[in-house]
């Protein structure tokens, strides 16, 4: 089922805010929340859950009517964009998680990376592009440095993939900068896992137009500005680097 606006008020003051309901999702959550969880088990519950989250979001691009003919029949159905009209930005390192999921479900989709230290670096045709932004340890909010797109950037669909939305400081930048270079805010697309009220919050004030898809809203952050409950981090958790 997809529920609107969060399906709470405490997040549906984001009116393009939608959120999986599963009781596949539950019981994947479940795992992946569980401190106990080893890597291994982590990683197949995550890639699972990341399916069904790409599956689901890529329904939220334009979709047309279209009429195919089966063995017995005909069927009325519909069609999204084609992977040359699409452009998939990762915000790394957890992003490359999602990343792989969004990559099995579209093959030939535009890719994009970055780094630990924020780089994004989109792929649209063949093109090289990227966005540096990096974390002032000062006040820990992001830092924009320098963008380079190709031209038609404007052109695409952009799905950008993060599994955790919490204070939203990166996600905000990398949309800040596709805005910039002519991409219309309602042609960018958010998948992420795990969401929190601060984090929709800051998304529907500054870019009401994006759709953000999450499989879960938590309650909260805590004064470390960590999501509670939570997952912990998930690019160490999914990769297996956790440190003791």
């Amino acid at each position: 089922r997809r529920v609107h606006g969060g399906g709470s008020p405490e997040h549906s003051m984001h009116a393009n805010h939608f959120q999986l309901q599963s009781r596949a999702v539950k019981s994947l959550f479940t795992s992946l929340r569980s401190k106990d969880t080893q890597t291994a088990d982590f990683r197949r519950h995550a890639d699972r859950l990341h399916r069904i989250l790409v599956e689901e979001g890529l329904t939220y691009l334009p979709q047309q009517a279209t009429q195919v003919v089966t063995p017995c029949g005909e069927y009325l159905g519909t069609v999204g964009p084609q992977p040359h009209e699409l452009c998939a930005v990762s915000i790394l390192r957890a992003g490359d998680s999602l990343l792989q999921s969004l990559v099995d479900v579209c093959p030939g989709i535009s890719i994009g990376k970055g780094s630990q230290n924020r780089l994004f670096s989109f792929s649209c045709d063949y093109c090289w592009c990227a966005v540096l932004i990096q974390r002032d340890e000062k006040t820990a909010e992001p830092v924009f440095y320098f963008a380079k797109l190709p031209k038609d950037i404007h052109k695409k669909y952009v799905i950008l993939v993060d599994p955790m939305l919490a204070t939203g400081g990166s996600s905000l930048c990398a949309i800040k900068s596709l805005i910039e270079h002519g991409v219309k805010e309602d042609n960018i697309l958010f998948l992420n896992v795990v969401s929190c009220p601060e984090g929709l919050a800051k998304m529907a004030s500054a870019y009401p137009a994006v759709k953000v898809i999450t499989a879960e809203v938590d309650v909260c952050l805590n004064e470390f500005q960590y999501i509670v409950p939570g997952i912990g981090d998930y690019g160490d958790r999914y990769f297996g680097t956790i440190h003791e």
